[in-house]
């Protein structure tokens, strides 16, 4: 059974950093596109990052304060969170897709995590 789990999240003030990670099943990580996406209150799930075996996309909300990153060895993707702003707040989930198409949206990834809270206080 293919299980994410994320861990790492909690409350910062702006400006403040926290580091995500997501530990994944052995067999499955390797072959997989690694996405974080967020969702706040009343909002949709909106993409963050993704990372292939070599690339990395970002939104433009994040680019130049997040950096994903993943260790093969230890089938774990991190998301490294960097001059927090409290519109960053939401409840952060890792998920992992079969390719590279579409991984702006949800629907390209089929296995997610239960999400871990981000709060960051003004």
């Amino acid at each position: 059974q293919v299980q994410l789990v994320e861990s790492g999240g909690g409350l910062v003030q702006a400006g403040g950093s926290l580091r995500l990670s997501c530990a994944t099943s052995g067999r499955f990580f390797s072959s997989r596109i690694m996405g974080w996406f967020r969702q706040a209150p009343g909002k949709e799930r909106e993409f963050v990052a993704a990372i292939s075996w070599s690339t990395t996309v970002y939104a433009d909300s994040v680019q130049g304060r997040f950096m994903i990153s993943r260790d093969n060895a230890k089938n774990t993707v991190y998301l490294q969170m960097n001059s927090l702003k409290p519109e960053d707040t939401a409840v952060y989930y890792c998920a992992a897709a079969p390719s590279t198409l579409g991984i702006r949206s949800p629907s390209a990834y089929n296995y997610w995590g239960q999400g871990t809270q981000v709060t960051v206080s003004s």
